[in-house]
């Protein structure tokens, strides 16, 4: 038996469809982000990174890195088991002391990922209450998709954002049955934002629960960086809210925040948290150091910000094709696969910028995009870098530009286009 032949057949689909996966070979340069040194067949050479999710640049933050350097020295760098093994390390009981407090819920319950605290979260709260029926956006991220599967439960699923749809399903199922409404609050393939008052006002009409999804908004939005829902004043009225640690905080893992009865019953009930290794205490040191400095600091929000919405501005006055939303996130619709990696290919190859192809499954064929993440650190030179070698890399593939623009894209021949000096390592 040939088994080999199964896997190799199963890759062959992907090539030809041009979303098999290649991994830039890249590191990271402390102190200078968003550089980084990406090594090839042709040896090494330095990049600048448009499609990072350390949004803030937290993860080279002196405090971060201080916090995770002098916490391994005292503690050692392994957590040294399951937390019902080996104990919980004091680091990891502090930050979830202060994930609880950057939510203002009860409790907060640490996973090793934000994958897994979605698909463990969602499927073990489900789970505990009888006959659970579970309403779920249409374009959920694929670890609440798992959750929901793992669960069990019967499932809706209701059209994105679409709270006149959501209703009717909760119409249909009567008010009581139990119900868990789950949803992001911000859509990072498109960036637009949940309407999160609607939502919860429709929980409450029905005997709801909710469970909102602000990995893509923690540390980023409201007055202390707890997210949509702190910004939009209904923090209070979500039962559990879910994030990681791994993108605007700089660090790794995943958490959930909610009642104590909750996190409690999660706890005691989720495989995916009762097996599995905790976080180390220099990560969970570095991690409360960022939401710390978070929950105090403006700075990095209003700098992120504003950098979004330069990049947005020139691109569209380049005629690119920015896909429309009131977030950080800047995706460029290319809408077809293979000029999708070539285009992540030449921007790469020539002009040493990387940005990652967003291609099927992540989003629907003939939406594949350019997803780009502009931080505090992009300064102007280097967004009129870009914007030039995106309209080089748009009229060498034929790719559609914005009709819709008052400015052609000639507009990077102005000498405010003009090459910056050599990159070099």
């Amino acid at each position: 038996m040939d088994y080999d032949r199964y896997f190799t057949t199963a890759m062959s689909g992907l090539r030809q469809e041009r979303r098999y996966r290649v991994f830039a070979d890249l590191e990271r340069i402390a102190g200078r982000f968003p550089y980084a040194v990406h090594r090839s067949s042709h040896g090494r050479r330095e990049v600048v990174v448009w499609c990072s999710n350390d949004y803030l640049g937290m993860g080279q933050h002196p405090k971060v890195i201080g916090a995770l350097v002098e916490t391994a020295t005292r503690l050692g760098v392994g957590a040294g088991g399951t937390r019902n093994i080996a104990g919980t390390n004091h680091p990891l009981v502090e930050l979830e002391r202060e994930l609880a407090d950057l939510h203002r819920k009860d409790a907060a319950l640490v996973f090793t990922s934000g994958y897994v605290s979605n698909q463990t979260g969602i499927a073990t709260i489900a789970k505990l209450i009888p006959d659970c029926l579970i309403l779920s956006d249409a374009l959920n991220h694929n670890s609440m998709i798992e959750g929901v599967r793992h669960s069990g439960r019967d499932k809706l699923i209701w059209h994105h954002n679409d709270v006149e749809h959501l209703e009717h399903l909760l119409k249909q199922a009567g008010r009581e049955r139990p119900k868990l409404i789950v949803f992001e609050t911000l859509y990072s393939m498109d960036g637009d934002v949940a309407p999160v008052h609607r939502i919860c006002d429709l929980a409450e009409r029905y005997g709801a629960m909710t469970y909102a999804d602000e990995v893509h908004a923690v540390g980023l939005y409201g007055a202390r960086g707890a997210g949509v829902a702190e910004r939009d004043g209904v923090m209070d009225r979500v039962d559990v809210v879910e994030g990681t640690l791994a993108k605007a905080f700089g660090c790794v893992g995943g958490y959930i925040a909610g009642r104590h009865a909750l996190i409690d019953a999660v706890r005691s009930h989720a495989p995916g948290f009762i097996f599995t290794t905790a976080l180390p205490p220099g990560i969970c040191a570095a991690a409360t150091a960022a939401i710390r400095h978070l929950k105090t600091s403006d700075v990095e929000r209003e700098r992120h910000q504003e950098r979004a919405a330069r990049l947005k501005s020139v691109l569209s006055a380049a005629a690119l094709p920015v896909m429309p939303n009131d977030t950080h996130i800047v995706p460029l619709l290319v809408g077809n696969a293979e000029k999708c990696k070539a285009a992540s290919d030449l921007l790469l190859d020539e002009h040493a910028i990387y940005i990652q192809p967003i291609n099927y499954p992540t989003v629907p064929r003939g939406m594949e995009r350019l997803r780009i993440t502009p931080t505090p650190f992009h300064d102007d030179r280097l967004i009129d870098r870009l914007a030039k070698a995106l309209v080089d890399v748009w009229e060498r593939l034929g790719l559609a530009f914005d009709q819709t623009s008052v400015i052609s894209p000639s507009i990077v021949h102005h000498p405010r286009f003009a090459e910056p000096e050599a990159i070099r390592v």
